[in-house]
């Protein structure tokens, strides 16, 4: 026997028993009751015509009949039939580089998480075509060979790190010729799609690129990273974070090679290069790509296919709970003598039924209730609520929900808790979801504006500015098509600049303001510094000042 849903057979240790030991504490909590009222030695008499045994009956019954309905859902099956398949489909190898230069963070996290997302997102695409995986870094190996096991692939894609090929460096033509040997069959067409930066450390991609053209392979070249380039971080045993450098001790700063891939597409007929920006490359990359390629038909194989038979449980467990509903609980003799409550015992089941199908779903924050909040302008209450509803998750040691923690942030941005709202953005940074991450950069840009408009000292107004706009320009790097991040980039880095200026304005106004002090001019100085203050948001650190001006030309000009 077969189960197509094995999963489910685990609720077998659950609403059996639990179905077992309600019922036993629903008889013996009956009878406790019934003594309240009723004194124990008349009890037995008033009772003679319900049959113990019949309850017990009628409870076995019930909970097999539960046990069966699980049963049903984990759908068993028996017996199979042989089946001819065939599937058509292109054979793509997907070649990933493992180098460290792949640890820089100029694209979030970091290149290579990129490039593994990126390719689970192309097995998305590929849904009929056979799929390989090769790790390249100083040399190349077949890391999966070519499959249509989507979780064999996923695997192999889940495990690759930098620490995967020993050998350091990024050997391109070994990647492309490990590629190339994959393909087994003559006749297939061969595709290969290079996730890398295109920092080459020996020469002789151009050349294999070309040599596999001539065997009829197809390169589509995917940039990872950005043409600035980034630092190259590693952390050591002690989770100390520090910069890898080459033989002479320098840091090692990795850039995006954008013309050696592009070449490498271009040697062969029909490839092309994309750098790896936003949520659509992949989709582009298939759809253009790919797609239009002509399917190859697979050989046909004998296919074992199950046959179902979840509708013998079900039937059962249907005819038992139809058997439990006509079952008496008194016996015949009686049954004119005394009524039944075989009803009300029935709908205590009912209802025992309904609490343990519904228990897991009961809690004491709801979503719907911080959203409710929320929509009402109560921006506190809905906090409070997504809060409880983290800790709930904390407390049942569950995976948080970063969407609780993006809806918590929003939340307490409205209700002006910058400090919140920043915790819980942060949180959100780690999403694999990259609209969610961008969209969390963008918001923590927003706190960071609000934060130095309120800042008292203008050097924190000026720095809590900057940080705003590094956190627009992350939420544009993984999301260009972003229309607010752009126009808020170009407000802050505007506002900034003003700053610098009236900063300057508020420096010569200080000094001619110092010059009429000299020459004990206090009253024009006095009319100096309360000008700039009205007019310019960088005179704030001269305040004091100004409020001394003007306490010294109170008493120095006698009123008129």
């Amino acid at each position: 026997m077969n189960f197509a849903n094995p999963p489910m057979l685990w609720l077998l240790l659950v609403f059996p028993p639990a179905l077992v030991v309600f019922f036993w504490w629903a008889l013996r909590d009956r009878r406790r009751l019934m003594t309240q009222f009723i004194q124990a030695r008349l009890l037995p008499g008033l009772i003679s015509g319900l049959s113990l045994t019949r309850q017990k009956v009628r409870f076995a019954l019930i909970t097999t009949a539960v046990a069966l309905l699980i049963i049903t859902l984990a759908r068993p099956q028996w017996g199979f039939t042989w089946e001819e398949s065939k599937q058509k489909g292109l054979d793509i190898v997907v070649a990933i580089d493992t180098s460290k230069s792949m640890l820089a963070e100029d694209i979030a996290p970091n290149r290579l998480q990129r490039a593994k997302l990126a390719a689970l997102d192309l097995m998305q695409q590929a849904k009929s075509d056979r799929l390989g995986l090769v790790a390249f870094a100083g040399n190349a190996f077949l890391q999966c060979p070519m499959t249509i096991d989507d979780n064999a692939f996923r695997q192999s894609v889940e495990s690759l790190d930098v620490n995967i090929i020993p050998q350091g460096g990024t050997a391109l033509a070994e990647a492309i010729k490990t590629a190339l040997a994959a393909f087994k069959e003559g006749n297939n067409f061969k595709v290969l799609v290079l996730f890398t930066d295109g920092e080459d450390n020996d020469e002789g991609a151009l050349a294999a690129a070309e040599a596999a053209a001539k065997e009829g392979m197809k390169i589509f070249t995917v940039g990872i990273g950005t043409a600035d380039g980034e630092l190259l971080r590693v952390k050591d045993a002690k989770g100390r974070a520090d910069y890898i450098r080459d033989d002479q001790g320098n840091v090692v700063k990795s850039r995006l090679n954008e013309s050696l891939l592009q070449q490498i597409a271009g040697a062969t007929d029909g490839g092309f290069y994309l750098p790896l920006r936003g949520a659509k490359t992949i989709d582009t990359l298939y759809e253009k790509g790919l797609a239009p390629l002509p399917k190859t038909e697979g050989q046909e194989k004998l296919v074992k296919r199950y046959h179902e038979r979840y509708h013998w449980p079900l039937a059962a467990a249907i005819l038992l709970l139809l058997v439990e509903m006509l079952m008496p609980e008194r016996k015949r003799a009686e049954e004119s003598k005394v009524q039944s409550p075989k009803s009300k015992v029935r709908a205590s089941v009912a209802a025992a039924l309904v609490t343990l199908l519904l228990l897991p779903t009961v809690g004491k924050a709801s979503p719907a209730g911080a959203l409710k909040d929320f929509n009402a302008g109560k921006f506190t209450n809905a906090l409070t609520e997504y809060e409880r509803l983290l800790a709930a998750q904390a407390k049942l040691q569950k995976p948080e929900d970063l969407r609780l923690h993006f809806n918590a942030g929003a939340a307490a941005y409205r209700a002006t808790n910058y400090s919140g709202a920043m915790r819980h953005f942060t949180a959100v940074l780690s999403a694999q979801d990259i609209r969610l991450q961008a969209k969390a950069y963008y918001n923590l840009g927003n706190v960071h504006f609000r934060l130095g408009q309120q800042a008292e000292d203008l050097d924190k107004l000026e720095e809590s500015w900057k940080e705003a706009i590094k956190e627009y320009e992350h939420a544009l790097t993984l999301n260009k098509a972003d229309p607010d991040a752009a126009f808020n980039l170009a407000f802050v880095k505007h506002a900034v600049e003003q700053v610098k200026l009236m900063r300057e304005a508020a420096l010569r106004a200080r000094a001619a303001a110092d010059q009429e002090v000299r020459r004990r001019n206090y009253h024009r100085a006095s009319e100096i510094m309360e000008s700039l203050l009205q007019q310019n948001i960088a005179a704030k650190p001269f305040e004091e000042f100004a409020k001394k001006l003007k306490n010294i030309d109170e008493i120095a000009t006698p009123a008129r």
